[in-house]
């Protein structure tokens, strides 16, 4: 079975770095791109086949929703998990609404 390839896409070092180290010890997980806005993860996209992109919502430019969106509609197979330290309304039904599966 082929390994789980994943982009990691949050604007800020720290934290593409946290989620990769928590990653990359798994065995069936390779972090093959990392993006630090929505515009950087669309052009990694077209470098690089992934099954999942682990997306923050509120990065500079293009934000993780439309970035979602725009993902989905090139490449339906991807899947999208959205990070974001909001939990209130009405962000986690807009990432749902977006096309993330969690």
């Amino acid at each position: 079975m082929a390994n789980i390839k994943i982009l990691l896409a949050d604007d800020h070092k720290i934290v593409r770095d946290g989620i990769k180290l928590m990653l990359e010890p798994q065995a069936g997980i390779d972090v093959v791109a990392e993006a630090e806005d929505g515009a950087e993860v669309l052009k990694k996209l077209e470098e690089h086949v992934v099954d999942l992109v682990v997306m923050d919502i509120n990065m500079p430019g293009i934000g993780g929703l439309e970035t979602t969106r725009r993902i989905l509609q090139r490449l339906p197979e991807t899947r999208i998990i959205a990070v974001s330290m909001h939990l209130d309304e009405p962000y986690p039904t807009r990432l749902l609404a977006s096309g993330a599966v969690g």
